[in-house]
């Protein structure tokens, strides 16, 4: 069964200031048998049609009632009075219900060894879990692919499945990291309480970031994706550590009840869905123990049983109507011939026609000799789409779907030079390419020790130590290595090589005995302040939000850092060259991590090809160069692309030898 632990404050929160609250498959690091050249990516044309975009659904005011009445009656039947919300597919909160008697407050998972940092055993409002559940629920899911947050809790801990006991050499979660995604510092997401057109635009922030605590369920329209809820009720925000077992979770309960009507596709729940021969978790809840009969009218609950409430960044006390997922309004449309090539491709828009993020030229000359074209950054992020156009899926239904992801440019500021999706890709994938993409180049860059050495914590720049002594090289973050996300990725888990039990940790990580999924490392470590602050402000303690940008390294440009959103620790960035110069880097999210690999590596190698000039880092300076002296010699990973990927070609190792 889950595991709960006891509440308490958390010390290090309230330091913080505020609170209630396998070698690489590609990219030269593959084995020794010779491989046949891989198939170019055909050039891209101006054609699409190779995706179908969902219909345009969307929760009405009476389905939002709908569900929180579901939830709420199912909530009393178990006598477990709980805080209910409810999104739309972009993260806007159409309504949040506290019950009578609900608990105020909810605290994440302490560190196993007690010794409490980062986003261990912070007590927060209960308003907040529920939110960043809902969101969880909306923004992993897609037509082809139903998550939950239990779902989210079985690929984002240290071991892929996650169990006591587990036999040495079994790897982290595909997903490991994402949960510090989505936050609320970053310079992507929007804000509730805009004005005018941009109200409803996504994609929204979420309080937490992601969750993993079940709890948190999508929601379905005539079998379109239209949104989340998410329920807080026992007080705990933590994850479920042993998958082996079926769970009596009474919050996973409410959250089905509240889906009534609006259930996730039987053949796409995450359940159908399968990792590395691991089949995916969706819900141990099932509708035979659902106790509640749905029959209740919301008008007969609101409040007797409690009240709808406000939430300080987030909802008034009111039920709306969701936007509907592709419209201007809702921040993802359809792009125009002016601003992609591929007819296929959405982008982000500020609701009222144009382009948050066009594909531009790089902004960095004062530092770049030579940055990125704009023609350089279309060609990238074309081929990238042509090649995503063909890749099959690995987390979709049904089996040999397209892939569907979001592709992000960046230059070496972190500055945003383009990005574009496919029509149905997770919204998750938005923020986590652009993190992905950002996280590449910091970490590639001439910069990164001497800015991490800059932070004015103490625990940011021991990292940079650790990380020189660990791969025995002074030199380590001064630009000398090109690092994929795959590479720093090796590097940010509790245990090296990763899975491997009773090895050292990897010096961007927490040791295992402080580990949990609220405290990674370095990553964590960049954003608890941003993220104590903006609790503070959902909880009333402080009338100041934090600033829509992550972290405190010093600008590079007025206003503007090179990681706004946060760094992220999963697979599916490259570094962009220029020669031996780096100018740039791409991510990718929202299909497997192999996937995400393959297509920022061959749409880096593909555009820079043809347009001449550019591609990816050379060999002699990629990460999986770097041997690791932890007993036998470790080599680091750059890049690693599925096996026969494609769905027009048969092709083995495409990756291999570029």
């Amino acid at each position: 069964m889950r595991s709960k632990s006891h509440l308490f404050r958390s010390a290090a929160f309230a330091a913080m200031g505020a609170l209630l609250l396998a070698s690489c498959g590609g990219g030269g690091g593959g084995g020794s048998t010779p491989t046949p050249t891989p198939t170019p990516t055909p050039t891209p044309t101006p054609t699409g049609g190779l995706y179908t975009p969902p219909a345009a659904e969307a929760l009405t005011t009476t389905d939002v009632e709908r569900v929180l009445a579901q939830a709420i009656s199912e909530a009393q039947a178990r006598g477990l009075p709980s805080v209910i919300a409810v999104t739309d597919r972009v993260g806007n909160v159409l309504g949040v219900f506290r019950m009578n008697g609900a608990r105020a407050t909810a605290t994440t998972a302490p560190a196993p060894n007690g010794i409490n940092i980062d986003a261990q055993n912070v007590t927060f409002p209960a308003e907040g879990g529920a939110i960043a559940k809902a969101i969880t629920g909306a923004y992993l899911s897609s037509g082809g692919n139903a998550f939950s947050t239990r779902t989210a809790s079985q690929i984002v801990q240290e071991h892929f499945p996650p169990a006591p006991g587990v036999t040495a050499g079994l790897e982290s979660g595909p997903l490991f990291g994402v949960q510090f995604s989505q936050l609320p510092c970053s310079d992507l997401s929007t804000r509730f309480g805009a004005a005018g057109a941009a109200a409803l635009i996504g994609p929204k922030r979420s309080p937490l970031g992601l969750a993993a605590d079940p709890g948190g369920l999508p929601l379905y329209k005539n079998g379109v994706l239209v949104g989340g809820v998410g329920v807080m009720g026992d007080g705990v925000y933590g994850s479920d550590g042993d998958t082996r077992d079926v769970d009596n979770d009474p919050e996973e309960f409410i959250a089905l009840a509240g889906t009534r009507g609006f259930e996730a596709p039987s053949t796409i729940t995450a359940d159908k869905i399968t990792v590395d021969g691991t089949s995916l978790r969706f819900s141990d809840a099932t509708f035979a123990g659902v106790m509640s009969s749905g029959s209740a009218s919301f008008a007969s609950l609101n409040g007797a049983a409690g009240n709808l409430v406000p939430v300080t960044g987030y909802a008034n006390a009111a039920v709306t109507a969701g936007i509907a997922y592709g419209t201007e309004a809702s921040g993802i449309r359809a792009s125009t011939a002016a601003e992609f090539s591929n007819r296929d491709a959405f982008v982000l828009t500020d609701g009222s026609g144009a382009n948050r993020y066009p594909i531009r030229a790089g902004t960095d000359g004062a530092s770049n000799s030579a940055p990125l074209t704009q023609a350089e950054a279309r060609a990238v992020l074309e081929d990238a789409f042509a090649v995503m156009s063909r890749a099959r899926a690995q987390i979709r239904r049904p089996l040999d779907s397209r892939a569907q992801v979001t592709i992000s440019i960046v230059d070496t500021n972190g500055a945003v030079l383009g990005i574009v999706r496919s029509p149905d890709a997770p919204i998750f994938g938005t923020d986590v390419s652009l993190q992905k993409a950002r996280t590449a180049a910091f970490f590639s860059g001439a910069q990164a020790g001497a800015e991490l050495n800059a932070n004015a914590s103490a625990d940011v720049r021991q990292f940079v130590g650790a990380t020189r002594t660990f791969l025995n090289d002074p030199a380590a973050l001064t630009g000398t290595i090109a690092f994929a996300d795959r590479s720093g990725g090796n590097l940010s888990r509790p245990y090296f090589p990763d899975g491997e039990v009773g090895r050292p940790h990897g010096p961007l990580s927490r040791p295992i005995a402080q580990f949990n999924p609220f405290s990674t490392g370095l990553q964590s470590a960049l954003i608890i302040g941003n993220l104590g602050a903006h609790l503070g402000f959902v909880s009333g303690a402080s009338p100041t939000d934090t600033p829509q940008r992550c972290t405190t390294l010093p600008d590079v440009a007025p206003g503007q850092n090179r990681l706004q959103n946060g760094i992220q620790i999963f697979p599916g960035s490259v570094p962009i060259y220029r020669g031996n110069q780096l100018v740039g880097a791409i991510g990718v999210s929202g299909d497997g991590i192999d996937q995400d690999d393959m297509i920022s590596f061959l749409g880096a190698h593909n555009g820079g090809a043809r347009v001449g000039g550019i591609g990816n880092a050379p060999k002699a300076i990629r990460a999986d160069t770097i041997v690791v002296n932890v007993g036998a010699g470790v080599r680091l990973r750059y890049i690693s692309c599925p096996f026969a990927p494609f769905l027009d070609t048969a092709n083995q190792n495409v990756c291999n030898g570029l």
